[in-house]
């Protein structure tokens, strides 16, 4: 099973349509063409639909809401931000340890909805306490000032913020693990069906985010923040209605081994580290693990002394299976692609903070009397995506397939190079039209009138939101992939984990950047990088920086991805 929770061991099979590690949810053989397969995957990728939708909901207008009623300065509001959505990406790492070690991905996703639906019924409720206890001090006729929320409300609100991001942990690497769970990598038709799964996946999510960012954040900016946290909650307990109703077609996967995944990996480090001078011809190791070692790779070497029984030892003790070897050797495979796509993670943080914060000072009008909010230009990353997925699957990927005679096309490295690249020139052409705005601001006299609007049109931050998306489809689709099939069975989630983590890690260095610059720039009471009156700071500045971090991590991307060594499952 995925974990070997969910389902206890499966009865002995009586068809021969029967898919192999796979039972049902009576714990029968799971039989192919009654279960799995897109029929289970479409109830799977509606609930991650509903489930993006209440995440866009709050976390894509979330700096507004802490610039405006919460009161915050800018720079404190965007680091506020960035540690929030890195916790939130970091948080999977813990989930899919619960799911793949203790209760399974499906009772994982259930708890995880659970505490997601009153994360974000709290956060309603803090909105409404917030909207009764705090006054608007009108400044003049263009600007609102509002007053400290007291220490409760803001603890409140933040606890209810953090649920969210907990719960999220659970149940996003869980969700789309199970989903891909649904197809038979061992069936011809299924198997590549799978391949298919991760680009449509993102392009049904695509869909949902488009109806958060131009639904949502219009009733949070021009009804209410009550109602735009609100909705998101009712529309949890609808994907949770959902997914238990498609309880009866889904495949579960079953384990013939019980044992935790992540003991077994971590006694591989563990033994190795014992064994350190010892040597695979030591008589003590098992004489059937050296000619299946012999044959793999050169990488990680010393990690095959975990074979190694120490002289002296007790009669039971035994030396590491060569799979584990074999898997440990797979996850310091990826640590450094890991480490070299934190480039990429940096400057995905941005459009949902920075960007909007521009956007909020320019010319957001699309008629006379209709002003779109600043974050729902975040749907254009949206809608590149959506536009660019079936283009990439449907076009290019057969005409690459016919000449790389490749199944995917180009491979899933290459993919994800590809986007790194064209995050750099999201970043410089960020750097190029903030550098115009502020050029604007500085002729029409508004440089130090904050709350005046720059006259130059919001839809000139379009191109760094387009490209940016169609580096996500080739990047953060890529990845997905990349590291689901990297792992082993037994540790699917954390795949998973491991892409969601990256993004957490950049939220993380991307607040440290803010905060650092802020606090060099701004010394002796002068306007820093970031300063409240954008039309002081030089966020041009910073864009620079990120394209420079950008251009050095994707150096660095294909150096490593050319030396890579693919994974190849070993059965222990």
């Amino acid at each position: 099973m995925d974990t070997g929770n969910d389902i206890p061991g499966p009865q002995t099979p009586l068809l021969n349509d029967v898919v192999s590690g796979c039972v049902d949810f009576k714990r029968r053989p799971s039989v192919r063409s009654k279960s799995g397969c897109w029929n289970s995957a479409s109830f799977i990728i509606g609930v991650e639909m509903a489930e993006r939708f209440a995440y866009y909901g709050i976390s894509s207008n979330l700096v507004t809401y802490l610039t405006g009623p919460l009161g915050q300065p800018t720079a404190t509001a965007v680091a506020n931000v960035n540690a929030w959505s890195g916790t939130a990406a970091l948080s999977p790492l813990v989930g899919a340890f619960i799911a793949d070690s203790f209760l399974g991905r499906y009772r994982t996703i259930i708890i995880a909805s659970v505490l997601y639906i009153l994360g974000l019924g709290f956060l309603c409720l803090s909105a409404a306490l917030n909207s009764v206890n705090s006054s608007e001090i009108k400044n003049d006729v263009d600007s609102l000032a509002y007053s400290p929320l007291p220490p409760y409300l803001q603890i409140f609100f933040f606890f209810s913020l953090y649920l969210v991001a907990l719960a999220q942990g659970g149940h996003k690497p869980s969700l789309q693990a199970f989903g891909a769970d649904q197809f038979d990598e061992e069936h011809q038709k299924e198997s590549k069906a799978k391949a298919s799964f991760f680009n449509w996946w993102n392009f049904a999510l695509c869909l949902s985010v488009l109806a958060s960012l131009l639904l949502l954040n219009y009733i949070q900016e021009n009804m209410s923040w009550e109602l735009g946290f609100g909705i998101p909650s009712i529309v949890m307990c609808f994907a949770l209605f959902v997914f238990l109703f498609g309880t009866v077609n889904y495949r579960y996967r079953i384990s013939s081994d019980e044992s935790n995944p992540f003991a077994r990996i971590s006694s591989v480090f563990v033994k190795t580290a014992i064994n350190w001078q010892a040597t695979l011809s030591d008589p003590s190791t098992d004489g059937e693990a050296r000619p299946i070692l012999h044959h793999e790779d050169s990488q990680f070497r010393l990690l095959e002394n975990a074979l190694i029984i120490p002289e002296g030892s007790k009669n039971n003790t035994k030396g590491c299976s060569v799979a584990d070897i074999e898997e440990a050797k797979a996850i310091l495979r990826l640590v450094p692609l890991w480490s070299s796509c934190l480039g990429y993670a940096i400057a995905y943080t941005q459009p949902s903070t920075l960007f909007t914060k521009q956007g909020a000072t320019m010319d957001r009008y699309i008629t006379s009397s209709f002003q779109i909010p600043a974050a729902s230009l975040q749907c254009l990353i949206a809608f590149s995506i959506f536009a660019f997925i079936p283009i990439y699957d449907l076009i290019l990927v057969p005409i690459t397939r016919a000449i790389t005679k490749k199944p995917s096309g180009i491979s899933t490295l290459q993919r994800i190079g590809i986007g790194i690249l064209l995050s750099f020139v999201a970043l410089v052409i960020a750097a190029f039209v903030e550098r115009k705005r502020l050029a604007t601001a500085i002729e029409h006299g508004l440089a130090d009138l904050p709350k005046a609007t720059v006259p130059m049109s919001i839809w000139w931050l379009a191109p760094q939101y387009v490209v940016f998306g169609i580096a996500d489809a080739f990047t953060y689709v890529g990845l997905q992939e990349f590291f689901y099939d990297q792992v082993s069975t037994y540790m699917k989630s954390v795949g998973i984990a491991l892409c969601l983590g990256l993004i957490g890690i950049g939220n993380f260095l991307s607040s440290f950047l803010v905060s650092a610059i802020e606090k060099i720039t701004s010394k002796q009471g002068d306007d820093g990088w970031f300063s409240d009156n954008l039309n002081r700071a030089h966020l041009d500045y910073f864009y620079w920086v990120l394209a420079g971090i950008s251009a050095f991590a994707f150096s660095a991307y294909v150096y490593f991805a050319r030396s890579y060594v693919y994974h190849r499952r070993v059965t222990a």
